[in-house]
């Protein structure tokens, strides 16, 4: 694949949607492209957090809890960033990612992601929507549990 067509890739991806293209340029040449077969795993819950993944095809399954008994809290697909998280907040990996299909991904070094979002506020304002929205949909999911465990106990 063409570098100017792993940016029109990229381009479609909320995150970077604003972003320049001359940086764009930069995250797509400095990405690693990497295929994943069903079953293979793109990282684990509690691994550091080095990179993040854009997929440019196929379907990734997220997974939460030990090896012996994880269980499926999600799922990701093409247009989509995983793995984000653990760079932004600085903490290990929450969540186990592992190839549902075969997979295609853009890696991106967290130091190189960490350049292009300095130098690009909108950049760093989607990230920081982005982050809100899934804090406010745990909060919601959250407070639905809560709900319920309080009318089982009236």
């Amino acid at each position: 694949m063409l570098l100017r067509d792993e940016v029109q890739l990229l381009r479609n991806i909320p995150y970077f949607k604003h972003v320049d293209p001359c940086k764009l340029k930069l995250l797509a040449f400095a990405s690693q492209r990497a295929t994943y077969k069903p079953g293979d795993i793109l990282f684990r819950q509690g691994d550091g957090g080095d990179s993040a993944y854009v997929i440019l095809s196929g379907k990734v399954d997220l997974l939460s809890g030990p090896p012996t008994g994880e269980v499926r809290i999600g799922e990701a697909d093409s247009k989509s960033i995983i793995g984000e998280m653990s760079l932004l907040c600085h903490g290990p990996r929450r969540m186990t990612a592992r190839a549902a299909t075969e997979v295609e991904t853009l890696r991106i070094a967290k130091d190189c992601l960490g350049k292009v979002m300095a130098d690009s506020p909108r950049m760093s304002m989607e990230f920081s929507r982005a982050l809100a929205e899934r804090l406010r949909a745990m909060t919601t999911e959250l407070d639905t549990v809560r709900l319920g465990q309080l009318s089982l106990v009236d």
